[in-house]
Order: C-alpha cells, then structure tokens, then sequence
C-alpha cells in the first residue's frame, strides 16, 4: 500500500485545569467547600478572606503571618503551619471500662482477664463466643479455668454501661433490668412490671418482637396494663451499650439558600454566612507583578480562578434554587401534601443546563424553608396518575400514607392493601406493592408489627 497523508476533522471536550475545578466545587458540600478553600488559603499566600475590618493589632498580626507564607513559598518550604490544639477527644468504651478496672482490687490474673474481655468487645458492647470458645482462644500454658473467665465476665458486666459484655440481646436487656433507674424507667417502680420485663427480656423476646399479645399475656399470667407498661418499659432500654461511645461526629448542615416570602411570592435567596468570600491581596499581588519569574505567578492564576468557580457556584446554586421554589410554591404553602412532580430534566431544561450539572447542584445542598432545612432533592418526585387523569407527587403520596397510619386504630392498624383502598378513594392510583415500598422507605413497620395493646 502507499503511504499517504489524510485530515480529519472532530470535536473534542478538554476537560481543563480550571473546567475540572469547576465541577468539583459545584458538587461540595457546603462544610466541604469550607475545608476546600480553608486549604487553599493555607497553601496560597495571595489568596485571603474577605473578612470585617479588624483592629490594628489583629490586622498586623494577619498580614505577619502572610508575609512568612509568602516567604515560605519563595524558598520552597511549604510545610504548613503548626496546628492549634485540639479538644481531647472523648473517651472510647474500651478505655471508659478499663479506667472502672483500674479502680478494683483485683488480682494480676483476674484484672488480666477482665482486660482481655474488655478487648473482645465489639463496637456495640457485645461479646462473641462463649466460655468454652474462650478457653479455647487462650494459651493452654495459662491454665485458665472456666470458673475464672466466668468471674471476670461478671465483673465486666457490672461495670457502666449497664449490658456492656452481653453476649445475646437478651442478655443484653436483661443486665439492663438488674439495678434499673427508676427516675429514667418511673413503670419499673412496681415489682409486678419490673418481674414481668425481666421474665420477657429472658424468656419471650421473640413474642414481643411479633406482637403475640395473646400468647404472651397467658405465658406470664399478667394483665394488659402490666403488659403495656413493662413493654414501655423494654423499648426505652439501651439494646446497644456501646453506641454513645461511637466515634461518630453529629450531623450539621448549613443551608445554602433560604426561603421567604416577597411580594406574595416564595423566593429563594443565598445564605451570605454558607457563601465563601475571598479576595486577592493587593498588595502581594503587585510583588507578584514586579518579580516576574519568580514562580509565584501560578499562584495568582489559580487564586483568579478560585475566585471565579466560586462566584460561578454561587450563581448556579441560585438559578436551580430559585426554579426549585418558582415550581414548588404549593409546597411552601400548603406543605408536603401539595408537593409536585419534578424530575431533573424539569429543572435542567428551565434553565438551559445539563442533567448532570442539576444533579451536583442538588446533591448535599439544603434549603432553609418554613418546614425545615430540606435538601434540594427532597423538592423532586415522581409521578403518580389520579383518577381525575392529573397527577401527585410520590412526596404527596407519602405523606398521605404518614397521616392514615398515624391516624389507624392502635389494636388493628391498616394492612397495605387496606391502605392501598384509602388512597383509591381520594383519587390515587396506587397498588399495594407501591404502599409497601413507600412504606419502608418512611421506616414504618407493617401491619403485624405496629399492633399494639
């Protein structure tokens, strides 16, 4: 074959530097767009927050610490600054159970095992396994006997919190009924509740769990009101001892935009706390400019750009916001129950932008409206048909199921397919299969288990 030249045209997308950013920061959330630019503060010393004035002495201090930065960068070492102290953390079960061992007298060898238990223990206060499945994990050369671990485990349930080292839910619960706090559990102060919770956690958990009142009230021979509280009493229980000690942080939104009322018209306006400001330091920006080749004009033209996808964030969270609001007004007035369908191609074609874009815009971004701080996508459904050839929105839906269980007779709550009918009779199309579904994604048992005495 002979060799020959050709030209091709096409299109490609360049997926640039600044485009890449861009598209990053739309799709933060808010606390971490703030840890983004605390960052990028951090490592650029041309960037800096647009804060109120501050008095002399701090605003010296400030541009003291700026000027080692700048410093820094121009000598290459950009090691970060020291870190301020931080709060000591909070202590794990592990080391709240073993600072109650240190305050026994114990021997060597029963506080070895004691701690050897406490080390066992999974994240809920659990142990797995029993005495004999112990022997078997420790050195034979120890010649630890089953009477020994039997002690240790009894002093480890003893210890706070009440039901650490359980090895059963039911023992759990149990070790919870020892020694109850009257003032926390006021049922427990009648010796006929409390033998009567104790006997249930031992004996009739699995009763309980299905709602077999009948048969539990013939088991323990007891009448409905004993039943009822020593059942009240069961659920305030602590079925995992471990959990207040999770090192797990508290959820905390901040919303993004915030709802109100202008003109008799709902509006969304941005949150100016939420919102970012950063500025360019003049001052280091003008070095920048006179020292050119000094390597640092980088870091002016990714502080241009941080600035500018941040303002463009801020413009395309306001656009979805405010369409979200202009097509959900019935919401804002009337509540869930007059939400409306809405899908992202909705959004995305009122605005002239991409699906892809209103899905990072309505991911982790709240609204702070009259019912709460709510995500933006808890503003999109999908559509349910009506009997009148118009259509609800599954969120509508929902929260109608909400009310008919609520309202439901406690002794003979309302099967899905009964629920199913209610909502026929007010226009909704709607199996049974699609009742069950709703149903569990609101977290709402069935039927068999919401009965109640």
């Amino acid at each position: 074959m002979k060799p020959a030249l050709q030209l091709r045209a096409s299109q490609h997308l360049a997926l640039t530097p600044q485009l890449q950013q861009s598209i990053r920061l739309l799709q933060l959330s808010t606390l971490e767009l703030q840890a983004e630019i605390e960052q990028a503060v951090q490592d650029n010393p041309l960037l800096e927050r647009a804060e109120p004035e501050a008095s002399a002495d701090v605003a010296e201090w400030r541009d003291t610490l700026r000027a080692q930065r700048l410093e820094r960068t121009r000598s290459g070492d950009t090691e970060l600054d020291d870190e301020l102290p931080q709060a000591a953390p909070a202590p794990t079960l592990v080391e709240h159970l073993l600072a109650q061992l240190r305050l026994l007298r114990l021997s060597r060898r029963d506080a070895a095992l004691v701690e050897w238990l406490i080390g066992e223990l999974d994240d809920n206060g659990y142990l797995a396994g029993d005495v004999q499945a112990w022997l078997d994990m420790l050195p034979a050369e120890l010649e630890i006997e089953a009477g020994e671990l039997r002690t240790a485990l009894a002093w480890l349930q003893s210890f706070d919190p009440p039901g650490a080292g359980a090895r059963s839910l039911a023992e759990c619960l149990s070790l919870q009924l020892r020694n109850p706090d009257v003032a926390y559990l006021p049922e427990l102060a009648d010796p006929a509740v409390l033998e009567c919770a104790r006997r249930i956690c031992a004996d009739f958990l699995p009763l309980l769990g299905s709602r077999d009142y009948v048969r539990l009230r013939r088991e323990l021979r007891c009448g409905d009101d004993t039943l009822r509280e020593a059942q009240t009493a069961i659920q305030r229980l602590q079925p995992r001892p471990g959990a207040a000690f999770a090192a797990t942080e508290a959820p905390y939104v901040v919303p993004d935009v915030i709802v109100r009322k202008v003109s008799g018209r709902w509006r969304a306006m941005l949150n100016d706390e939420a919102m970012p400001r950063l500025n360019i330091n003049q001052m280091y920006a003008q070095i920048v400019r006179s020292e050119r080749g000094s390597g640092l004009a980088d870091h002016l033209r990714e502080a241009r750009w941080l600035i500018r996808n941040i303002q463009q964030r801020c413009d395309t969270i306001a656009r979805v916001a405010q369409e979200i609001v202009e097509r959900q007004q019935g919401f804002f007035e009337h509540g869930a129950i007059a939400m409306r369908p809405l899908v992202l191609r909705d959004i995305a074609d009122a605005i002239g932008m991409h699906e892809s874009t209103i899905s990072r815009v309505t991911t982790q971004k709240y609204m702070l409206t009259p019912q709460g701080t709510l995500e933006f996508k808890h503003f999109f459904g999908s559509q349910i048909a009506t009997q009148t050839g118009g259509a609800a929105s599954s969120t509508a839906v929902q929260t109608l199921l909400r009310q008919l269980i609520a309202a439901e007779a406690p002794r003979k709550p309302l099967s899905d397919a009964k629920l199913a009918d209610l909502l026929a009779e007010q226009g909704m199309v709607v199996a049974r299969r699609t009742v069950a579904k709703y149903r569990e994604a609101m977290q709402i048992p069935p039927a068999s288990q919401r009965k109640q005495l």
